[in-house]
């Protein structure tokens, strides 16, 4: 397909939230201490296996978080970072802000989980500002998690609403950090980042990497 011919979001074939969080969790190794940033990401938390032993953190003060409450059984003094109540699992714990941010900073999470409004061919990261003149930057502990996790994966529609790609060969928006992002998880397709180049592992169903490589001017896609 050409790039005149480039399908619009409205015409493809997407995965759903549900199904990109589903793709998160089935990466996520057993063992592994892993942050949920806010939005797409905390999906996550409800398709881990019940047999994966994964340890949830969350920028608030807690570590050992499960899945979402079932409805009628929220206790909003049990929240995320988004503010979303959450169930403490066996062995669960608080503590202080202050010390949650040490354990991002201190390198102590093996993978963070975050959403993004751009990502760079060589795995730059921009999620807390549009630059708009009326957006309200949230740049929260987006930066600590980026550089301070082992790895940085992310989650994130890979269109715009007005049919741009996300994924860009430089980021125009303010950038959260450099050279951060190893994977993306997007709903047209998970794609490694590393060494300057993307790398297409999976794609959604009826979805060609012709087609995906029109949708992403100045980006080259290799085949995984």
């Amino acid at each position: 397909m050409s790039a005149q011919a480039a399908p619009t979001k409205a015409t493809v074939a997407r995965w759903t939230r549900e199904q990109m969080a589903q793709r998160v969790a089935r990466d996520i190794p057993d063992g592994a201490v892993v942050n949920l940033g806010i939005g797409l990401p905390t999906a996550v938390a409800n398709h881990l296996a019940a047999d994966q032993e994964v340890v949830l953190h969350s920028e608030n003060g807690v570590i050992g978080m499960g899945s979402a409450p079932a409805a009628g059984e929220e206790d909003f003094d049990l929240i995320n970072a988004g503010k979303q109540p959450v169930t403490l699992l066996p062995g669960g714990c608080f503590f202080h802000h202050a010390d949650s941010f040490a354990m991002m900073r201190g390198g102590h999470l093996d993978i963070c989980v975050l959403g993004a409004f751009q990502v760079s061919a060589r795995g730059d990261l921009a999620n807390w500002h549009t630059g708009a003149p009326d957006a309200i930057p949230a740049v929260g502990g987006a930066m600590d998690l980026a550089i301070g996790a082992k790895k940085t994966f992310v989650m994130m529609e890979y269109l715009t609403r007005d049919g741009q790609a996300k994924l860009v060969p430089e980021c125009s928006y303010p950038v959260t950090g450099l050279g951060c992002v190893t994977r993306l998880y997007t709903d047209l397709a998970v794609i490694e980042l590393a060494h300057g180049q993307a790398r297409v592992i999976d794609l959604a169903p009826g979805l060609g990497l012709h087609e995906l490589q029109a949708l992403t001017p100045g980006v080259t896609l290799a085949q995984g």
